[in-house]
């Protein structure tokens, strides 16, 4: 079965993660995705492991379901011949700044005049209407900028800290892929493209100030920015006798039932925790006597004790614990392939499902230049019309 975006064309011109991610997302879903390469490659390709040069663990994981051109955009050729593709594409996705893509003639106002019906999907580092616009930007970056590191190193002694996955370049990439499907529906009323910005910036503050703005929600303050149950010092994976749990009793059913099975029932009549509105104002309170109640047990013996009372609880997994999960095994998220050229790999499921148009892993990641010929033919030219 094809996937929900069967036959939407994309011009991919996207390097590391923000735009590959995004346009990934998209292949998954059944676009025909077309990722175009300068003769050196993305330079996600070089990212440590490898068994290849150019074709590096996260590369493949980043790229699946696309297929690759080699383009000297300096060159004549090569800058007639992408002109050619998104002529005949749905969508074309780039984290060129604006100004180089003007000078390629590949900005939004150039190519709407003759494809008015073209999705353009800017990804860049700070809006263009900001006087940040233009300035570089990469993950660490827009995590120390967007209040994220901050939040993160909270409570640390040595200050603020980066999480530790490349959150800011995956938030854009997904709010980008929303936003291209969000665009591509609209065209189908109206007839008409339009220009798309996702900054990562932006995308980041709206994203980490949802719950963080709190008391500066209001005009005036009723109190300090920040959500004061993610802010706690005692709100972290609580230690047991011999590891690690995740645990969150959120409800007043879920609190009592807890100090109930914990052999604490002291507390589930204690006017600090009797409702929401007082465990928010107690929380430092409340979370210190969850850890010290943990502590007591093995992770085993909580995981028997809360197994049926409904309450939110995991044991702690390493990224190794996870490959092996029971849950993931039996859905079959994480799944073997051949690669041509890399042989054996692990591929990672797609998270959402469909239940008439469900995407597919059709194409795993391309060698550099590797689908040239195939793409030129579909829009005739031959090979001097750029450069693989």
């Amino acid at each position: 079965m094809a996937g929900p975006l069967d036959a939407i064309r994309v011009v991919d011109m996207t390097t590391v993660a923000m735009g590959p991610y995004a346009t990934q997302i998209l292949g998954d879903m059944g676009a025909d995705v077309v990722k175009v390469e300068s003769p050196d490659g993305d330079v996600f390709r070089n990212a440590a492991p490898a068994r290849h040069a150019g074709m590096g663990a996260a590369f493949l994981n980043f790229n699946r379901n696309k297929r690759s051109i080699v383009l000297d955009l300096k060159s004549e050729e090569g800058k007639a011949l992408i002109l050619e593709m998104v002529a005949r594409a749905d969508v074309f996705v780039s984290n060129t700044r604006p100004q180089a893509l003007r000078k390629l003639g590949l900005d939004y106002e150039s190519l709407a005049a003759t494809h008015p019906r073209l999705i353009h999907c800017g990804m860049c580092g700070f809006s263009e209407k900001g006087p940040y616009a233009g300035r570089p930007a990469f993950d660490d970056v827009i995590q120390a900028m967007s209040g994220l590191a901050a939040l993160q190193g909270h409570n640390a002694e040595g200050g603020p800290e980066y999480v530790n996955t490349i959150m800011a370049d995956k938030c854009a990439g997904l709010t980008a892929a929303w936003a291209i499907a969000m665009a591509l529906y609209e065209r189908e009323r109206s007839g008409k493209g339009q220009s798309i910005e996702v900054p990562m910036f932006e995308t980041m503050v709206s994203f980490n100030m949802l719950e963080h703005l709190a008391g500066k929600t209001f005009r005036p303050p009723t109190s300090a920015m920040g959500y004061e149950r993610l802010l706690t010092p005692h709100r972290r994976p609580y230690k047991t006798l011999d590891g690690y749990i995740g645990l969150l009793p959120y409800t007043n059913a879920q609190w009592q039932r807890f100090f109930k099975l914990a052999g604490a029932p002291q507390f589930i009549d204690d006017a600090r925790f009797a409702n929401p509105v007082k465990r928010s104002e107690n929380i430092d309170a409340l979370y210190g006597i969850l850890a010290d109640l943990v502590a007591k047990r093995s992770t085993a013996e909580w995981l028997a004790l809360l197994a049926d009372a409904d309450i939110p609880m995991a044991r702690i997994l390493s990224p190794d614990e996870v490959l092996e999960d029971p849950h993931l095994a039996a859905i079959g998220f994480f799944a073997e392939a051949e690669h041509p050229s890399e042989g054996a790999v692990r591929t990672i499921g797609i998270p959402v499902t469909f239940s008439r148009t469900p995407g597919s892993v059709r194409r795993l990641a391309p060698r550099l230049g590797e689908h040239g010929e195939e793409v030129r033919g579909e829009i005739g030219k031959g090979k001097g019309a750029g450069q693989d």
